[in-house]
Parts: structure tokens; sequence; C-alpha cells
């Protein structure tokens, strides 16, 4: 079922190149429609404007790169479709170039358009609820040069014990960000997975492995090196020795479905390395 939209929220990171995008967009959208940008995107354009959290709208569009559609994310308070437009390096979750931002904008707007679900994992330190990560949560070393110890369980079985720069647990989505650079597989987005990747282990055996999404992790610090939780990387939190951190399935979120063939853009992007 395709939805048509009638309020447009509209975040931008506010560099000064993404503000003539932002008010081509602004600009763009016939009058009958009501447009609210975010608030700092407003005084930017001289109009009002409305926090992320207050926005009520039936679609929202990130102009930036993916770290603005990750950091925005946070902030809402219920799944609302979320449209990317990429001002920024890769692109992975922000996928209409800037050049067809608004005629993309337009079709979505008067055909309506239909929506993907994308998992997130919801992250629990001790009774402490942390922002979901849509990309990953990664447990690593405060002290670079120092490794960790640590143990990792699934559903109460200890899965490794080991020493390591830190770990991964990523989403599917995140599957092409942080952890394919420690090492970990490329997964479809469709599947239902945490992809868990030890980062740099000082043990042969410690190899990349996949979990059932609705698999409860757990990670025990052992030994006394100081840690950090950074979550999407827009997230950071010290860990203590005592402190175990939980990782289950958490609050989908929605994006605007788009044409796409998904394999043969992640080779284009990891060969060129670079926005196609």
């Amino acid at each position: 079922m395709k939805i048509l939209p009638r309020r447009i929220g509209i975040v931008c990171r506010g560099e000064p190149k993404d503000i003539p995008v932002l008010k081509e967009l602004v600009e763009g959208i016939d009058a009958d429609l009501e447009v609210i940008p975010d608030s700092d995107s407003a005084k930017k354009l001289g109009l009002r404007g409305q926090s992320i959290e207050d926005m009520d709208v039936d679609l929202l569009v990130c102009v930036g790169g993916d770290g603005t559609i990750l950091r925005t994310l946070h902030y809402l308070k219920r799944p609302i479709p979320v449209l990317g437009v990429n001002t920024g390096m890769m692109g992975f979750l922000a996928r209409i170039q800037p050049e067809n931002a608004v005629s993309s904008l337009r079709k979505i707007v008067f055909d309506g358009f239909e929506v993907e679900r994308r998992e997130r994992l919801s992250v629990r330190v001790m009774e402490e609820e942390m922002p979901y990560a849509m990309n990953e949560a990664v447990v690593i070393t405060a002290k670079p040069g120092k490794m960790l110890h640590f143990a990792i369980f699934v559903d109460d079985e200890e899965l490794e014990e080991l020493r390591a720069d830190g770990v991964v647990f990523a989403t599917p989505t995140g599957s092409t960000a942080y952890a394919m650079s420690a090492g970990g597989p490329i997964v479809d987005p469709k599947v239902n997975a945490t992809i868990i990747v030890p980062i740099a282990p000082f043990k042969l055996s410690a190899r990349p492995t996949v979990v059932d999404i609705n698999s409860e992790i757990t990670l025990e610090l052992r030994g006394t090196k100081a840690a950090e939780l950074v979550i999407d990387g827009q997230f950071y939190r010290k860990l203590s020795r005592e402190e175990k951190i939980k990782i289950t399935k958490g609050e989908y979120v929605l994006f605007v479905k788009l044409p796409d063939r998904y394999f043969s853009r992640l080779q284009d992007k990891l060969r060129s390395g670079k926005d196609i």
C-alpha cells in the first residue's frame, strides 16, 4: 500500500554546501503540502521550524550523509519513513543525489511511496538503556595498544572468550560499515541477523559470527583495561569492569523504498570508494 504524504519534515546537517539543496527542496514542494524544516535549518532559511523530536510528519527528508540519518534516527519518537539526500561521502543510506533531489521528491510526493523496514539493535548497559544502533554497537579499548579481555554469550551459551582491540555488533544494514572494515561479512539488509566481529583478536580461531537478531547477546568485560561503548559513531559511553552489555532486537526504522539492485550498487561503491 502506497503512502501519499501531506506533511513533510526536512533535516539538514547545516554545512554551507548543503543549504542550496535544502532551499531547492523547500521551494520545490507544492504549496498545498506542509513542509516543516528542523529548527537549525529553518534559521538558515529565515523560516519557522520545529525540533526533530516534535515532528509529526508522514515523510522525513534528511539532507547530508549517512551520519545525518544516523543522528536523526536517535531523535525520532516513532518510526517515520526516511528519505536521504546524499551530500556526504559513500551514501549507503542516503540514496538520492542532490541533482535529482527535487524531481525525486516530487515523484514520491505525487505518486506515493512504499516503505522498507530495517532492524536496529537495542543496547543496554546493566539496566541503563542506550540509544538504538542502526549500524553497530562497538565495544573498544579506550587505550590504543592495550587489548581488552572479554567473553561473549549468545542466549546464555558462551560463544567466545578472547583478547582483542574490541568487538563490533552490527545489523545487516551496518554490515557494510565498521563491521566490514574489521573483516566481517556483507549481509543482505533483508536478513534478520546480528553480526559479531572481533577487532584484531589475539586468537587465530576467533572469526566473525552471524546469529539470529532475536538472540540475546551478552558481553562481559574481564580484566582491568579501560573500555568504551560507541553506537553508530554518534554516542559514546565509558565502561567499567563490572558492567555487562546486553544486545537484543530493537525498534525498527522505515526507509522510503526505492528501485534497487543492492549488490550491483554495493560493488560500484566499493570499487570506486566514492559516490555513484
